[in-house]
């Protein structure tokens, strides 16, 4: 993983995204969000601060889900 890098520099992102990497965003209450890089950082509904820091960190690799099960099973 790499430094944390204020927020203010997040028009950045676009020279430091790689292949296979994300960002991770996180604001003042420590409430975070793994992203691309969007010029424009859609905000979570809940959260009640505005992003403070970023970060680069490596993607998390797929994995499947349980099948949901038959409709009337439970």
């Amino acid at each position: 993983m790499s430094e944390w890098i204020d927020f203010s520099r997040w028009e950045e992102c676009t020279t430091m995204q790689r292949p296979g990497y994300v960002f991770e965003v996180v604001n003042s209450e420590a409430q975070s969000l793994l992203t691309t890089c969007t010029l424009v950082l859609p905000i979570p509904f809940d959260w009640s601060s505005p992003p403070a820091k970023f970060r680069l960190v490596p993607e998390l690799a797929p994995r499947h889900s349980t099948p949901m099960p038959p409709a009337g099973q439970s």
